[in-house]
């Protein structure tokens, strides 16, 4: 059994002063937790926080308001050490997806004085943008929507949007827009959004917004697995934690964020943050070394047959063609600020997918491959051709994604593929195979930019790879990448 270092939630929340869209684990085990330590600290505090789920999982809500807002968050460091945190900073819990009644309470908190920061957490494909391009994707249903019924909006746009709207009507300063997604420029995507539904509504709503609105960028990051029944029995029988809510996480944390908040915000530098005026290299950094290599174990791991990520990386081969991929593919791209070490940076990346209490499964981190290929693989791999490299580690992830798309397992059903496009997969998938089937996916405009698809070094990687997937078999594979250079 783990020593449990257990620290209760303490202070007094005087008023809510953030608005959070996105009422997710990763939300509650990192923003939650740095506002909840700030609290402690203070002893009372006027960043409380109302947060709101967008999607349809209404039981989360309902939990957390029979809790009053409270619940805990398991840290875990290792087997043997974990620190079991309460928070009590969330003061109010709304539900907004399907069948959502709380959408107007919602609006009229982010509409109030006392809101400063709106924060956000809706995943990559939340901000409805095409990944390759970074525009806003009109054709979307619910962005239809939002521009035909701009008081009452379903994508988190609109609702920032219709918020912001509604400030402005009654004279009051724009909060803050702070999206913690892992996007590249991910406050200049968030404006753009925003700015392009603003256009399609209402000029003067865009000018005012480009003006008096401040979209800081800012870089995440904690490995937060989804929580399952056996994520709660872990917690009942090792912590004796009884919550519904409760989140497990890793110990490490990490909050870079551009300083620019207008209305004023926590001294969140007190604890730990780093505020920059430029979060780009981070932002990067972390995208191409952690959440690139994340998706290259998911893709391939799961073809080796392993299930987590501490599975994976424990499988010689695959470690070190992990270990390449960010040595040869990932560094080169960086451009760091002087004193940042990569090398020790990849090594702790390793020794943190290494932490076995976690369970961090393959298949979570596989979802919405679509929204995410681009600015954890593809940008790189420009960069990298451009400089006359190799993109070998690259090309066998997008060939492992391809096949994980398309591909069922030896004598079962069709892949069920979470993802956005998966009805678009589907289909290439009952027209095309082999060459053909590769060369539809790099097709895909949502996906692949023009500048990188068209190029034949980089088709003639992915379909290399991909011809020697099908012919040799992943082991085989990852073999000929352990090998000295």
């Amino acid at each position: 059994m783990p020593v449990v270092n257990r620290v209760p939630a303490t202070g007094a929340v005087r008023e809510i002063g953030i608005v959070h869209l996105g009422l997710g684990a990763f939300h509650r085990a990192h923003q939650a937790v740095y506002l909840q330590r700030h609290l402690n600290r203070h002893g009372q505090s006027e960043w409380g926080v109302c947060s709101a789920n967008l999607r349809s999982n209404r039981t989360l809500v309902d939990q957390l308001r029979e809790q009053d807002g409270r619940y805990h968050v398991a840290e875990y460091r290792d087997r043997e050490q974990v620190t079991l945190r309460e928070i009590g900073v969330l003061r109010q819990a709304l539900y907004v997806g399907e069948g959502g009644a709380d959408l107007e309470l919602l609006l009229q908190r982010m509409a109030a004085p006392q809101t400063r920061i709106v924060t956000l957490t809706v995943t990559e494909k939340g901000y409805c943008l095409s990944p390759s391009s970074g525009q806003l994707r009109i054709e979307d249903p619910a962005i239809a929507h939002d521009i035909a019924h701009p008081q009452t909006p379903r994508t988190a746009p609109g609702i920032v949007l219709e918020a912001l709207r509604r400030r402005r009507a009654a004279g009051l300063g724009a909060f803050t827009v702070l999206c913690c997604d892992n996007m590249p420029d991910n406050g200049q995507r968030t404006r753009q959004a925003v700015s392009a539904l603003a256009a399609l509504q209402d000029e003067g709503l865009k000018q005012w917004v480009n003006e008096q609105v401040a979209f800081p960028g800012c870089m995440v990051d904690r490995i937060v697995p989804a929580m399952d029944g056996e994520s709660f029995a872990r917690l009942e029988q090792q912590l004796d934690c009884h919550d519904r809510a409760a989140v497990a996480c890793e110990s490490f944390s990490q909050w870079v964020i551009e300083d620019h908040f207008p209305l004023g915000r926590p001294d969140w530098e007190v604890e730990g943050v780093q505020m920059v005026d430029d979060v780009r290299p981070f932002e990067t950094m972390k995208l191409r070394m952690l959440n690139g290599s994340h998706s290259l174990l998911a893709y391939v791991g799961l073809l080796a047959g392993h299930e987590t990520v501490f599975d994976a990386i424990n499988d010689a081969d695959l470690a070190h063609f992990i270990e390449r991929y960010m040595a040869e593919e990932a560094a080169p791209t960086l451009d760091m600020p002087t004193g940042l070490d990569l090398a020790a940076y990849a090594h702790d990346l390793k020794a943190r997918f290494a932490n076995d209490s976690l369970q961090h499964r393959l298949r979570q981190i596989a979802m919405d491959g679509s929204q995410k290929l681009p600015q954890r693989w593809l940008l790189g791999a420009q960069r990298l051709l451009d400089g006359g490299r190799g993109v070998a580690c690259t090309a066998l992830g997008i060939a492992a994604w391809i096949h994980y798309c398309t591909q069922p397992p030896s004598g079962g059903p069709a892949p069920v593929v979470d993802d956005p496009l998966s009805a678009t997969f589907a289909d290439l998938a009952a027209r095309f195979e082999g060459a053909s089937l590769v060369d539809a996916f790099l097709d895909l405009g949502d996906v692949f930019p023009a500048v990188l698809s068209d190029r034949a070094a980089f088709r003639d990687a992915v379909q290399g790879a991909y011809g020697a997937l099908v012919r040799d078999g992943i082991s085989s594979l990852l073999h000929t990448f352990a090998a000295p250079n």
